[in-house]
């Protein structure tokens, strides 16, 4: 495994970070992959900071990572996010900035995930994962969105079919890559 290398990490916290609940990290065990099916960063951070909830808070990660491997904090890690359904107490979100589905996320037609995750990004998320299991005792797990929400919806072209409501990192993402580069190990599901 490679040695532990420190990744520079830009704080961006979000708006309502603060009212996000509070956690002992010492509870969280899993780190979980997304893309944000979205084009860019800039629209990563203005999906992130919409209001969602009655708390005043949205959805989002605790980590943004751009196609050139520049890493950002938008949440800290004492902070749940709400990034994936029944699991965000346990977990720290990571956003890889990849277009996925968009802006069609649930036609029927246009399900494929097809743009590559640069070595650079990838890179850059081995070394936050080994960094974040260094500071976080209890992180031992890894999985992807798409393990973790199976939930499947009426398609937005034709409500007769149906399609995965959540398909990220998907099927150009490298995990035997990552998986030889970090301390974790895939979540069973």
């Amino acid at each position: 495994m490679p040695p532990l290398a420190v990744v520079p990490v830009i704080e961006q916290p979000l708006p309502y970070a603060g009212r996000l609940e509070l956690r002992a990290t010492d509870a969280i065990d899993l780190a979980v992959i997304h893309c944000t099916e979205l084009p860019d960063l800039a629209t990563a951070r203005e999906y992130g900071e919409r209001v969602l909830y009655p708390s005043g808070t949205g959805n989002s990660g605790h980590y943004y990572i751009d196609r050139d491997g520049t890493v950002l904090r938008y949440v800290p890690e004492a902070r749940v996010a709400h990034h994936v359904r029944g699991h965000n107490p346990r977990a720290i979100g990571i956003e890889l900035v990849n277009r996925g589905r968009w802006p069609n996320w649930l036609d029927s037609r246009r399900q494929a995930m097809d743009e590559a995750y640069p070595d650079v990004q990838v890179e850059a998320l081995a070394a936050l994962l080994r960094q974040l299991a260094a500071a976080l005792p209890a992180l031992r797990f890894v999985a992807g969105h798409e393990d973790l929400d199976r939930e499947t919806v009426a398609a937005s072209d034709d409500p007769s079919k149906q399609v995965q409501r959540k398909l990220d990192p998907g099927p150009r993402f490298p995990w035997q890559r990552l998986l030889a580069a970090i301390p974790l190990q895939r979540l069973p599901v």
